[in-house]
């Protein structure tokens, strides 16, 4: 019997357990470790809260992750329902059978298994553990690891708590909805319950409008945090939480208006951000940042591999900053989107490309007012970005005979798998206006796209387009 025939008939034994929810906890403290997972990925993708409260109870594994198992807002109530289960447990409970969860693991990751790989007794345990905070599992086994080592772990001057330090990993979203203050009020208790032996670690944190939940802040610990992102918040709370965040890897900032790059807080922002030496991804959304993109670039770390920068009023002289910036040699991700680069000059944006080519994957600039003798002039630089692997340039007013001469360059690019295209001109009767569109010309460009893909045996290229 190979390993798939064996996963199918566990998948299959742990859906048919569930028919039944009072057999099937009732069975927890009899069945095989190795129907746990498959039990508890059926039990969740089927919303049986009352299973996985108690699954969680007995889990015999050191740490369990919902990993790549879909979770909504509407699964509020599952991710309660494992909150809930979680139990505190007795300090060396080293039984070879019964409850050894340590970290529970609550966040979306599409590449996290349900559970990490234990090999005998060997430190850490967990790859998802934090490594930031002294409360976290990873601080206080190390220091007991090393105490160890020195020889004197039989001395027993070793310290131990009489609880088991546990781990609650999750993202945050502070949104002022109902939904989501009930969600943060069980954290919270839960974390009141169990002080000192439960460490909340919030590894991404949004947060939409600085609200009456900023009182949720007092139980995270910031400095684990890895993803920060804010909506509709001023520069001055935007720096407040900087200084906090000093292991941010990726912030994305949306909507945050300031009067003048020469005031205290703006001049504060560069500094809180200089400071961030993990930084790979940054993210601003309607940021104004006129002639004034090198002074970002000034602080920001030279391996930073994602920029976007949609509606930041960029000019040519920004582009041309970038073009010359640490940070263009190592761009994987670029966004540069409604911003009217193309007005006057192309050769910054070309110069762009020529030293991203090496490294460039995911580009979009849509909306950036781009002819068709800007997309022809670029086009050789384009050509050359080889690792690219999404290209999207919508709503930009391009003919169909340059769009074709386009495609039929950019088909050598055998990583190039998706393309997002403007519809060119000839298929509205005013440009842009989408009540002009004619589909029935929209439908023919589209077959002769196809044609060309077909014909270079590009059938693994897709080609679609934005028609609102």
């Amino acid at each position: 019997m190979d390993q798939k025939t064996t996963v199918t008939l566990l998948e299959l034994a742990a859906k048919s357990l569930l028919n039944n929810e009072p057999a099937a906890i009732h069975a927890l403290d009899e069945i095989p470790r190795d129907l746990f997972v498959p039990l508890f990925n059926a039990a969740f993708l089927g919303g049986h809260k009352t299973v996985l409260k108690a699954m969680v109870q007995v889990w015999p594994f050191r740490c369990l992750h919902i990993g790549s198992l879909n979770t909504r807002e509407s699964s509020y109530d599952i991710l309660e329902a494992m909150i809930d289960g979680l139990q505190i447990l007795p300090a060396q409970n080293s039984s070879s059978w019964g409850p050894k969860l340590r970290i529970l693991d609550l966040r979306p990751d599409l590449d996290c298994e349900t559970i990490c790989s234990e090999i005998g007794t060997a430190f850490p345990f967990c790859l998802q553990s934090c490594i930031y905070s002294q409360r976290s599992i990873f601080y206080i086994e190390d220091a007991q690891h090393s105490v160890r080592c020195l020889g004197i772990g039989n001395s027993g001057s070793e310290p131990h708590s009489a609880q088991e330090p546990m781990e609650l990993l999750v993202d945050i979203s502070l949104n002022s909805t109902v939904r989501t203050e009930q969600f943060l009020s069980l954290l919270c208790s839960k974390v009141q319950q169990n002080f000192g032996s439960l460490h909340l670690c919030c590894r991404g944190l949004r947060i939409h409008r600085m609200s009456a939940l900023k009182s949720i802040l007092q139980f995270l610990d910031l400095g684990c945090i890895e993803h920060l992102e804010m909506d509709q918040a001023n520069l001055r709370e935007v720096v407040t939480l900087l200084a906090r965040v000093i292991h941010l890897n990726s912030l994305t900032l949306c909507n945050i208006p300031f009067k003048s790059y020469k005031r205290r807080n703006f001049r504060s922002f560069l500094l809180w951000l200089g400071q961030l030496d993990n930084l790979q991804e940054l993210s601003l959304t309607f940021f104004c940042l006129t002639d004034q993109l090198h002074t970002l670039l000034r602080v920001v770390p030279p391996q930073l591999d994602t920029l976007y920068l949609p509606f930041c009023s960029l000019s040519n002289r920004d582009v041309t900053v970038l073009s010359q910036s640490s940070q263009a040699t190592h761009l994987r991700v670029l966004s540069l989107s409604n911003n009217q680069i193309f007005s006057e000059v192309y050769e910054p944006f070309q110069t762009l490309l020529e030293k991203v080519s090496s490294t460039l994957q995911h580009l979009e600039i849509n909306n950036c007012m781009i002819t068709d003798s800007t997309l022809s002039a670029v086009l050789p630089a384009l050509s050359h970005c080889t690792h690219l692997r999404v290209l999207s340039f919508a709503f930009n007013p391009i003919t169909m005979p340059v769009l074709k001469s386009l495609l039929q360059h950019l088909t050598s690019l055998m990583k190039l798998k998706y393309v997002i295209y403007p519809v060119p001109v000839h298929c509205y009767e005013e440009w842009n206006f989408h009540e002009s569109l004619d589909r029935q010309k929209l439908a023919e460009v589209q077959a002769q796209l196809e044609a060309v893909l077909h014909g270079a045996q590009r059938d693994d290229m897709t080609w679609a387009t934005c028609s609102k």
